[in-house]
């Protein structure tokens, strides 16, 4: 065999394709719904934590901003491990599927939290003083004037960090979850060929260019210049 004839045996052998296809597949499917998940979860609690910030009651504050550093400062790999392996020994018992959108949903939370909460220190004071010059009462003023302004002032960082995290999605392998990569490795091991990990590239390739595209049209079209 030529070198291309090996190369394409090994990376596209068409009958490896054939068998293995509906195991990417599903693979492919888990990790779509855990990332939708992951998103909408974690930036939902992360805006809300940013609300409480907003506050600034310091009995709240203080060990908000330990959680949200702590989460931030350890890989999301530790954190699954601890919840996964860790947990039973007080036992709490969670899947796999749990646990690895727990994590990731805390982790795009402590994030976006410090996204939002960016945002929202960036609005000009005015802004505040006018609303309430109005009779807005503070909460009024923040879900009106303020977060509007914040939240398009944080979407291209926030849209970066929310496609670098959902990514995280292949560390649910490690612990079982029958994800993209998982199932690309597992036939990989059976198959004694390299080709289900170029299908899971490929998948993987469907799913995120166009979330990036995604992002990069929302970050155009919300852009503050279009304010």
């Amino acid at each position: 065999m030529s070198r291309t004839e090996v190369f394409l045996d090994t990376f596209f052998n068409a009958a490896v394709m054939r068998q293995y296809l509906p195991d990417i597949i599903d693979g492919f499917f888990v990790t779509c719904q855990i990332a939708i998940l992951v998103v909408v979860s974690g930036l939902g609690l992360g805006l809300v934590l940013a609300i409480v910030r907003s506050f600034r009651i310091s009995a709240i504050n203080a060990p908000l901003i330990v959680f949200v550093d702590v989460l931030r400062s350890l890989p999301p790999l530790v954190l699954i491990l601890i919840l996964y392996f860790g947990l039973p020994n007080i036992g709490v018992l969670l899947s796999g599927y749990i646990v690895l959108w727990l994590v990731l949903t805390l982790v795009l939370a402590a994030f976006a939290e410090e996204i939002f909460w960016a945002g929202i220190l960036s609005v000009n004071a005015g802004q505040w003083q006018a609303a309430r010059s109005t009779g807005m009462g503070y909460l009024q003023t923040l879900i009106y004037v303020i977060l509007p302004q914040a939240v398009r002032l944080t979407i291209a960082p926030l849209t970066n960090r929310t496609i670098a995290i959902t990514k995280n999605t292949a560390l649910g392998m490690v612990i079982g979850v029958g994800e993209l990569l998982n199932q690309a490795t597992t036939a990989q091991s059976f198959a004694g060929n390299a080709t289900p990990m170029m299908m899971a590239t490929v998948a993987y390739l469907i799913l995120f260019v166009p979330v990036v595209y995604l992002g990069r049209w929302i970050e155009t079209r919300f852009a503050w210049k279009h304010a």
